[in-house]
């Protein structure tokens, strides 16, 4: 047969290629581009931000309620707990719908470990322990650093580390002067305390909704950014994105194409 005796065009090899290439990384690029979606329904990012500063109001609410309920040892002190830790729970909860839940009970319980931290801290401190206050003040601080790195971790581009981490020590510090002044009973300097609690944890609280809105613009109203992975915190729904890269996909192909035009030179030999 005189088509046994042709030689293989770059146009002959190209069309026999395309089809069998888009078959092979159909479900490849299917991979690369399919993110992990929110699945919080979309809100406003003021109606966010509302809800954002409502849980950080409560969990300083809350926290002082506790300080004046376990230095004087009012009954209600278990009660002011539970829902003190509650409040970690919804915290936790909020983040869900963008992280996940893996990571929202992480969080839950890195909060919880500050709540009980400070709780420790303020029992040694009102029980004169001195060994007791820096320990407890120790591993306070350092819980602080955990949270600042896991949220960080999770939005590197929004949450600088350093950043959260000065934030997360100037909430301990201030909240630990006002157990303290209330502890002494320096009353009025205590509810000064309380302002300055108030007005920083209300900044972080805008820092850490302006964040998740910059990292997922399309469920408040913006453009949505395009898949990316969130790095290291687990995302919900969807195949996890970022395991192949636009460049390894071209490598891919590229080696895919060599492959068969390889084969095909070699079945054309044969065919001679």
């Amino acid at each position: 047969m005189n088509m046994s005796h042709r030689k293989p065009t770059l146009k002959t090899l190209a069309a026999i290629l395309a089809p069998l290439l888009l078959i092979l990384l159909a479900p490849i690029a299917t991979t690369s581009t399919t993110s992990a979606s929110p699945t919080a329904a979309p809100i406003s990012a003021l109606a966010f931000r509302d809800a954002m500063r409502k849980l950080w109001e409560d969990h300083i609410t809350w926290t002082r309620l506790y300080i004046v309920s376990a230095v004087a040892g009012l009954p209600n002190t278990e009660a002011t707990t539970q829902r003190l830790l509650q409040n970690q729970v919804d915290i936790g909860n909020a983040i869900k719908p963008y992280y996940g839940d893996a990571a929202g009970d992480q969080l839950t319980t890195l909060l919880k470990d500050h709540i009980l931290g400070a709780a420790a801290l303020l029992t040694a401190a009102k029980a004169g322990d001195t060994a007791g206050v820096q320990a407890a003040s120790d591993k306070w601080y350092a819980n602080a650093n955990d949270i600042a790195a896991f949220l960080s971790n999770a939005n590197p581009k929004n949450w600088p580390l350093s950043a959260l981490q000065a934030d997360m020590k100037t909430h301990l510090d201030q909240t630990l002067t006002e157990a303290v002044d209330h502890l002494k009973g320096n009353y009025t300097a205590d509810i000064a305390d309380y302002e300055m609690v108030h007005e920083h944890i209300l900044m972080m609280a805008d820092t850490l909704s302006d964040g998740i809105i910059a990292q997922f613009p399309d469920q408040f109203g913006g453009t949505p950014a395009g898949p990316g992975p969130v790095v290291g915190m687990p995302t919900t729904g969807g195949a996890q994105s970022g395991a192949f890269t636009p460049l390894l996909l071209e490598l891919t192909a590229l080696a895919l194409a060599l492959v068969l035009a390889g084969w095909w030179l070699v079945r054309r030999k044969t065919v001679r």
